[in-house]
């Protein structure tokens, strides 16, 4: 998840596990562990773009790494706090609970994270809460901003803690009900599609973003994948599913192990497009960044996009994912679809981001 939420995570840790005999500084050394993890985004600069997508939330992620890390900074970490009578024990608890949830919270997401590498780089994910969920941060931002206002006595005596307890536990409710709604919408999706009598591969579901009000669903047919969208507000209204077609134009560039990266990172739910000078690729786990015109509904890569082009120098993978800047309006209709605004959401989609053709116009199934 975001830098944010690892900081305020690791914070509320060091404060349950260190806050009795370190006071206000727990929860700095919580912050800092929390986001130790992350620490492979240092070498991204120094990686073509598919070597990154192999590596990144690799060992840093790793259960290995985190029992190395754990052992290895117990003892150290007790010497430096010596005056505090921490015991190699509780320095080493904390190590493991600071950075085992990092690696936690970043499997609930989309992403997901090579828990078992080097055995296994298949990343886990359970997909239930997006990259950025204030709604999941606040209660541990709440947690961390009141407990540097405690002084060190009223630590000792477990003031804070109970504070950090009853925020973290806040969090973890939020947690245990994002798993409720995807299997509520999960069910949804299935009786449409049993209603409709559409058979599939698979599919998966994960929350819009910023809530768990809001869920993509992603169905892989073989030939072509079905998008749709549900409110858990939305009751027996059907799905309105929008139609990608798997490859187009693609040819033999497929067989490229480049290529081969991205669509073991996008654990195959991806498109590609054939280009003048490679093939256009784009990861549907992600979503779509959406924008309106008197046309209809544009959807562009909101992250993960590539065009692949293995005669080009340097990096063959270049990003084709623009951030947009103007998002109110995104925002404004997606709140109006969790409200059952089906038609202001969906309507009418055409595909942006193909560098070969200026837009793709794709069908629906209401």
């Amino acid at each position: 998840m975001d830098s944010i939420t690892q900081a305020a995570l690791g914070a509320t840790v060091g404060a349950l596990v260190l806050g009795r005999k370190l006071g206000r500084p727990a929860i700095g050394w919580g912050a800092l562990f929390g986001t130790l993890p992350d620490l492979d985004a240092l070498v991204t600069p120094f990686l073509d773009t598919a070597w990154d997508l192999r590596l990144h939330r690799g060992f840093t992620h790793s259960l290995l790494c985190l029992l190395l890390v754990s052992f290895g900074l117990a003892k150290p970490l007790a010497k430096r706090w010596k005056k505090q009578k921490v015991t190699p024990q509780r320095a080493g608890t904390f190590v493991f609970l600071a950075w085992s949830t990092h690696i936690l919270i970043d499997c609930f997401t989309v992403y997901g994270t090579q828990v078992l590498w080097p055995f296994s780089m298949h990343p886990v994910s359970f997909d239930n809460l997006f990259i950025i969920d204030p709604l999941f941060t606040l209660p541990m931002l709440v947690a961390v901003v009141w407990g540097l206002f405690i002084d060190a006595k009223k630590w000792k005596k477990g003031v804070g803690i109970r504070m950090t307890s009853v925020c973290l536990l806040i969090s973890g409710l939020y947690v245990g009900l994002s798993f409720w709604a995807k299997h509520a919408v999960s069910s949804a999706f299935e009786r449409d599609l049993a209603r409709r009598g559409i058979g599939y591969e698979r599919r998966m579901e994960t929350p819009a973003p910023f809530s768990i009000l809001l869920w993509r669903g992603v169905v892989d047919r073989g030939d072509e994948f079905w998008i749709g969208y549900r409110s858990i507000f939305d009751g027996d209204a059907p799905v309105r599913w929008t139609i990608f077609t798997a490859r187009k134009d693609a040819g033999e560039i497929m067989e490229s192990p480049t290529v081969g990266a991205v669509e073991r990172f996008s654990k195959g739910w991806m498109i590609a497009r054939g280009t003048k000078g490679g093939v256009w690729l784009m990861d549907l786990r992600f979503g779509e960044y959406r924008e309106w015109d008197k046309r209809g509904l544009e959807l562009r890569p909101g992250f993960a996009a590539w065009e692949y082009r293995p005669e080009s120098r340097g990096d063959p993978m270049k990003s084709t994912a623009a951030e947009r800047d103007e998002k109110a309006e995104m925002l404004r209709r997606m709140w109006a679809r969790i409200c059952g605004d089906i038609e202001g959401w969906e309507a009418k989609p055409r595909l942006i981001g193909n560098p070969s053709v200026p837009q793709e116009y794709l069908g629906t199934v209401e």
